[in-house]
């Protein structure tokens, strides 16, 4: 075995080695920086609660910075930029009020003094109470039937029904000043008669007997007023049909042909005499008059008033609506003042009221659009316009709206 040989390596003595070791240069210790303290805090698991409490703290650093940051420097520009020149005022010192000493309150005065007041209310709404007697309406300046009606939850026919005496059911007599009777309900005003009966009564005017017994305003007591044939209700009493209705007093044409023009002598002078035969109407109809709105009374069977009233001046032309006969012609006593009343000879009647002026008469044959008087305010009329009304022998008296162009 051959050993080897150490004859080329020189011997070392201890202190040539620690002499070498001295003059070696000493490596520095390697610096663990934020990677290496990460790394050891996933190894123990704890990097996600390092990432959440790392993430709160710099939060709160932040609200710091810019509650910090407010305080020094936006509140203190806030105050800055007040004017120039302005300067601010001290504040004055509280004056310390005197504490006066408590009243001496009798015995009997304690109990207004101690305790809540209770205030009244200004808006006291107070609930509606059924009235059952009639009262009193004067008429004002640009009151309507209809106007009135709604005013007191009326239909316009009780207002009619109830002042017969002073409207005599016809609407246009309506004048400011009028003093009105008005109903607690719809129905009828009724003067009691000598030799009335209460079934009688009560039939003309389509209600029960009981109906009129028994409303309150009325006062009858059905213990005391024996015989219903001849009761005990004085003459002259005015009693409340509660519901009830009647039949209009006519105040307008009646429907006047060729052959029988003489049934219109009840309702004025104006009434014809014998008529011959004439023009034929052609069933369609033009306005009859120059302007074509209303100035007051639109159609209303309701409230008896069976055509419209066209508005217009003094002296505007009335025209023949169509082709006719003239049956009536002058002046009417119920309250139309003068009247042309035109037979059409197909079933068709128009009548034309309050004129001024009256150019064709009695029998005269007229063609459509041709002038057969002048817009006036005569009859019971508070102003100029022309009541039109339109009758058919089938449907009787009927909306002029629903013919005219």
């Amino acid at each position: 075995m051959i050993e080897p040989s150490t004859s080329n390596i020189p011997d070392r003595s201890d202190a040539d080695l620690q002499k070498e070791q001295e003059n070696t240069p000493e490596q520095p210790t390697p610096r663990r920086g934020l990677n290496h303290w990460w790394e050891q805090l996933v190894r123990m698991g704890l990097g996600e609660v390092a990432l959440r409490v790392g993430t709160g703290i710099a939060s709160l650093v932040m609200i710091l910075v810019v509650l910090w940051v407010m305080r020094n420097f936006y509140l203190k520009g806030a105050v800055e930029t007040a004017p120039s020149g302005a300067a601010m005022a001290a504040a004055l010192p509280t004056e310390t009020s005197e504490v006066e000493a408590p009243a001496y309150v009798l015995p009997n005065e304690v109990a207004m003094v101690q305790g809540v007041p209770r205030l009244a209310l200004l808006h006291t709404t107070l609930p509606s109470r059924p009235r059952f007697d009639v009262i009193q309406y004067t008429v004002a300046q640009g009151d309507t039937i209809f106007d009135i009606a709604e005013k007191f939850g009326l239909k316009p026919e009780t207002l009619l029904w109830g002042n017969q005496q002073t409207l005599g059911d016809d609407p246009h007599r309506l004048k400011v000043g009028v003093t009105l009777n008005i109903l607690p309900t719809d129905g009828v005003y009724y003067e009691w008669h000598a030799g009335d009966g209460l079934n009688g009564v009560a039939e003309y005017f389509h209600v029960d007997a009981d109906t009129i017994i028994s409303w309150p305003g009325n006062h009858l007591d059905k213990a005391t007023l024996g015989d219903y044939t001849n009761p005990n209700i004085p003459a002259g009493t005015w009693l409340v049909i509660p519901g009830g209705r009647r039949e209009f007093v006519s105040w307008s044409a009646p429907r006047i042909t060729r052959q029988n023009p003489g049934v219109a002598k009840l309702y004025g002078p104006g009434a014809c005499g014998t008529i011959v035969d004439g023009a034929v109407g052609t069933g369609s109809f033009i306005w009859p008059t120059t302007n074509q709105w209303l100035s007051g009374y639109d159609f209303s069977l309701g409230a008896n008033h069976p055509g419209i009233d066209i508005g217009g001046q003094s002296g505007n032309a009335i025209y023949a609506a169509d082709s006719g006969v003239i049956v009536y012609s002058g002046w009417n006593d119920l309250g139309y003042g003068y009247v042309i009343v035109i037979d059409h000879g197909n079933g068709w009647q128009t009548t034309y009221a309050h004129l001024s002026q009256i150019y064709a008469g009695c029998g005269a044959s007229v063609t459509q659009g041709a002038t057969i008087g002048l817009m006036g305010t005569t009859g019971n009329s508070t102003g100029p316009h022309l009541h039109f009304e339109m009758y058919n022998d089938t449907y009787g008296k009927v909306n002029p709206h629903q013919f005219l162009p």
